[in-house]
């Protein structure tokens, strides 16, 4: 009789449960039915009665816009007329000119030609003005505009009229499309007798491939080491990066794993291949600007103890997004899931919406950070980004120079002096003198150069509130003699951070005659990344010592 009871009671938890799961399943779909309709509704009659003319379409970009932002900040609609550019973020393929452009003031300028392809085969260079493309002008158009009419079909003709500084008429160019694919790894090399070194500026589709046969070729030199710069790279496909740690880990190691709410998420992605080395000494080079595809990298080389990590923390990006297809051409890129590397921790930010200026991790309370270790036993954490093993002071810019950046006077100057002289020498020779430095001193000050400095608006709040507080008379000798320390004087600062100006020059003349490889082997010889890197990997007992078990990657936010 008991057990009589006992299984017409499982009967009845049973039909409530399903009655239950049908109840809330229904109510759900009746919640998305009355809202969907109260939206139609409510779009209706704004639509007809609003005292002003609106544009449907902007007005469902904007509702569609913000609820997406509400989820996080990696879920977006593409609408019809990005579809172009959503391409060539995941194929680093399209076709058109092969230049990067910008809005400068209310002039469209081409800000890079790349190497190789038509813009620079066909003479355009950085600094020209685009006045025209096929006809129509382009002093009322943004840079998307303009970008969609320098896009089309490969091998056809697009007219271009242009203006160079310092030419006295325009001139224009029939231009002829190409397919253009921008490499992945722009460039690659040894940086001395024992080290190679390869760039990965983005995890586009097939960029292992290109890091293989970087790899492989570097390998005739016979390295001892490798440097691997994820530096700025904001990831992309999941796969690419499977792939590259592959090479250097055995076959049937897990390199990550994605967990999400629909079970067809949840994936463990293992070496797949016969790798290429596993025992060349590793430095991967990290910042702010590594995300996503590059965490997985970095990550996983960490947690498997496969190299060691140098730079700054890495941005914090564990999510993964899939992209569903919606009507009219659109498409939804949707998180799905999180990704988590081999330790079985999560590199999301475990608070998106509160990070640092430049969109990096922000402070982690402790209570909220979970240790796991490594497969030798070191200890790593979660709570948002990938830390170093080895960390390298995140250096700001002056005011100074955000200043000559943003009001274009670098990239200004560099387009004068690229267009007085022919030719400089090599990357690696060529270095901003006093010659030069004076050049563009003499030509900020004849573009009536001025700027405000952040600590002298922080001082100005200072003062504000000392005097509110009637603190400012007890002390307002001391207050007048920082205020001329702290006060901009053009020509101090010239001399104050003429090595950091000196590099920015550097870097945009370089690039205007090598293109950016050119730049980048510039910038190799005093990269502080690259010289810690090289350091750190010439012992073999200073590299063994990082992945001794009980070590501790600090959790500290840097």
């Amino acid at each position: 009789m008991n057990k009589k009871r006992i299984w017409i009671g499982i009967a009845i938890i049973a039909i409530l449960g399903v009655s239950f799961y049908s109840f809330t399943r229904d109510q759900k779909n009746f919640e998305v039915a009355k809202n969907l309709d109260i939206y139609h509704t409510l779009f209706r009659e704004l639509n007809m009665f609003y005292v002003d003319e609106v544009n449907p379409n902007d007005l469902i970009k904007t509702s569609i816009d913000e609820m997406l932002s509400s989820l996080d900040p990696y879920t977006n609609y593409i609408s019809e007329d990005q579809i172009e550019d959503f391409r060539f973020m995941t194929t680093g393929e399209y076709a058109g000119i092969g230049a990067l452009i910008r809005k400068q003031g209310n002039k469209i300028v081409i800000a890079e030609p790349y190497e190789g392809f038509p813009a620079q085969k066909f003479g355009m260079k950085a600094g020209d003005i685009i006045l025209e493309v096929a006809g129509k002008k382009t002093s009322e158009m943004n840079t998307e505009d303009v970008s969609s009419l320098l896009k089309g079909p490969a091998n056809k003709i697009v007219t271009i009229k242009l203006q160079r500084p310092g030419a006295k008429k325009p001139y224009t160019v029939d231009v002829v499309r190409e397919k253009i694919s921008i490499n992945a790894v722009p460039y690659y090399g040894m940086l001395d007798d024992n080290t190679a070194y390869i760039r990965l500026s983005s995890f586009t589709a097939n960029c292992s491939k290109e890091v293989q046969e970087a790899f492989l070729e570097l390998k005739k030199n016979d390295p001892k080491s490798l440097v691997l710069d994820l530096r700025g790279n904001p990831g992309g496909l999941l796969m690419e990066s499977v792939k590259i740690v592959n090479f250097f880990v055995p076959k049937g190691e897990e390199i990550v794993s994605t967990r999400g709410k629909v079970k067809q998420w949840d994936k463990v992605y293992k070496a797949t291949a016969n790798p290429i080395d596993t025992t060349i000494k590793i430095a991967v080079l990290t910042n702010r600007g590594s995300a996503s595809a590059s965490e997985i990298v970095a990550g996983a080389i960490q947690d498997l103890d496969r190299g060691v990590i140098v730079g700054t923390r890495t941005y914090g990006k564990g999510l993964v997004q899939t992209t569903r297809d919606l009507s009219y051409n659109t498409k939804l890129k949707v998180t799905t899931a999180k990704y988590y590397i081999p330790s079985g921790r999560c590199i999301q930010a475990l608070d998106y919406s509160h990070r640092n200026e430049d969109g990096s991790v922000g402070v982690i309370p402790d209570s909220m950070v979970t240790e796991f270790t490594t497969k030798k036993g070191r200890k790593v954490y979660d709570g948002g980004g990938v830390t170093p093993d080895i960390k390298i002071e995140h250096e700001m810019l002056s005011s100074l120079g955000i200043a000559m950046i943003t009001k274009f006077l670098v990239f200004n100057f560099a387009t004068k002096y690229s267009n007085e002289n022919e030719s400089i020498p090599q990357p690696e020779e060529f270095v901003v003198n006093d010659d030069i430095y004076t050049q563009f001193s003499e030509f900020i000050k004849e573009n009536n150069f001025d700027y405000e400095s952040q600590s002298q608006d922080e001082f100005d709040a200072l003062v504000k509130s000392a005097k509110r507080e009637k603190y400012f008379g007890l002390a307002e000798a001391e207050f007048d003699a920082l205020k001329a320390k702290l006060e901009p004087n053009l020509d101090k600062d010239l001399k104050l951070f003429k090595e950091e100006i000196s590099e920015l020059l550097e870097d945009e003349i370089v690039s205007r005659y090598y293109y950016q490889k050119g730049a980048i082997r510039a910038a190799i010889h005093n990269d502080k990344g690259v010289l810690k890197a090289i350091e750190e990997l010439k012992s073999a007992t200073t590299y063994a010592g990082y992945f001794e078990p009980g070590i501790v990657i600090s959790k500290i936010n840097n």
